[in-house]
């Protein structure tokens, strides 16, 4: 079931669905970052934070 599942689960269950917003952007986020570490977009993406 993993990680997602889980959450998942919580979310469904507690009615916790303000959570979902907050997390997809932490998800974008993180792979944003990931993803333009070794471009040359690099410190484009770097000065928006």
């Amino acid at each position: 079931m993993g990680l997602m599942g889980e959450l998942w689960g919580f979310m469904r269950e507690r009615k916790k669905w303000w959570l979902l917003p907050v997390i997809v952007v932490m998800v974008v986020v993180g792979t944003l970052l990931v993803f333009a570490q070794g471009s040359a977009l690099a410190p484009f993406i770097y000065t928006i934070f």
